[in-house]
C-alpha cells in the first residue's frame, strides 16, 4: 500500500525551522499499531492522520496525532501542518474544521496576512503549592513558580538567562509521565523584543528531549501570560535550537493561535 506523505515545518515561514511535522491524509483509519510503526519511522515530533467523516455534510476531518512514542492527545503544530496541506489542495477553502476526542471540533482560517489560525480551548493552568520531587530534582534551577494543567507542568523563571541555560535530567522528569514540562518566562531582553514571553518544552515521557515548537502548549501559556502581562493579545517565542513564532489571542475560554508554515516534503510511502 502505498501513501501520500506531506512534511511540514510549522510555525515558520523558513524551512529546517519551527517544527517538523508529517501529514497522512486516508480515506480510513489505519490501523493504530501500523500509525504508530509510520510515527517512529518519521522520527518526527509528531505524524497527522487524517480522515474525512463523509456522513457529515460540512466536511469535519478526524484527526490523531503520534509522536515517535505513543499517541497524543492534542498536537497544535501538526495540526498547523495538517490545515496547510488542506488549504494548499482546496485553494477554494475558507475553514477548515477538524475533531479530535480530547479537544472536540477545531476551526481553523486563514487570516489576511497568510497566517494560519486555529480555535483550541483555553487550558490554563492552575498554580501548584506542593512541586514534585521529580520535576525539582528534574532541572537545574530551581522554579520561582510552577503551574499545572492536564498536559504539562509550566515552571515560571524570572531570567531568560536561566530558561535559556537550565539543564534537565530526562530520568527525573519521566517520572512525570503523563505530564511533560514547559519552561517559560517574559521576555524582556533586546535580543526577544519582539514577543511578550518566550519557552521551551521538554517531554521525555512522551516524545523526546525537547519539542521545537509546541502549539498546544500555548493554550496554556498565552492565558496564563495574558492574566500576568494584562493583555490578551501576545506574540510567543519557543527558544528551541529551531525556533517558532506564534501569535496568541485570548478570548475567554478559547484561545488563537496563528502562525506560518513551510512544505518541506511530498512525497510517498510503502507499507
Amino acid at each position: 500500500m502505498q501513501l501520500e506523505i506531506n512534511v511540514v515545518d510549522a510555525f515558520t515561514d523558513t524551512v529546517f525551522k519551527g517544527n517538523s511535522a508529517a501529514v497522512i491524509i486516508t480515506d480510513k483509519w489505519l490501523a493504530d499499531d501500523l500509525m504508530q510503526s509510520i510515527a517512529f519511522e518519521n522520527n518526527l515530533s509528531e505524524t497527522a492522520f487524517l480522515v474525512l467523516d463523509k456522513s457529515d455534510d460540512n466536511d469535519v476531518y478526524h484527526i490523531r496525532w503520534f509522536s515517535p512514542l505513543t499517541e497524543i492527545a492534542f498536537c497544535g503544530h501538526a495540526t498547523l501542518a495538517s490545515a496547510f496541506i488542506l488549504f494548499k489542495k482546496n485553494p477554494s477553502l475558507e475553514s477548515i474544521r477538524f475533531y479530535a476526542k480530547a479537544v472536540g471540533i477545531l476551526t481553523v482560517v486563514q487570516t489576511e496576512t497568510g497566517k494560519i489560525q486555529m480555535d483550541f480551548p483555553n487550558t490554563k493552568p492552575e498554580k501548584v503549592d506542593n512541586i514534585p520531587e521529580g520535576l525539582l530534582a528534574g532541572l537545574s534551577i530551581a522554579p520561582v513558580e510552577v503551574y499545572k494543567n492536564s498536559q504539562a507542568y509550566f515552571v515560571i523563571y524570572n531570567a531568560e538567562a536561566d530558561l535559556l541555560n537550565v539543564e534537565r535530567n530526562n530520568e527525573q522528569l519521566k517520572q512525570l509521565a503523563p505530564l511533560d514540562v514547559v519552561v517559560t518566562c517574559q521576555a524582556k531582553s533586546d535580543e526577544y523584543k519582539n514577543y511578550d514571553f518566550i519557552s521551551r518544552y521538554f517531554w521525555p515521557a512522551n516524545g523526546g528531549d525537547e519539542d521545537p515548537v509546541t502549539g498546544s502548549a500555548h493554550t496554556a501559556l498565552a492565558p496564563l501570560w495574558a492574566e500576568r502581562l494584562g493583555k490578551n493579545e501576545l506574540v510567543a517565542y519557543q527558544a528551541s535550537k529551531r525556533g517558532g513564532i506564534l501569535d496568541c489571542v485570548v478570548a475567554d475560554d478559547r484561545v488563537m493561535i496563528s502562525g506560518n508554515a513551510v512544505e518541506y516534503m511530498t512525497g510517498f510511502i510503502t507499507v
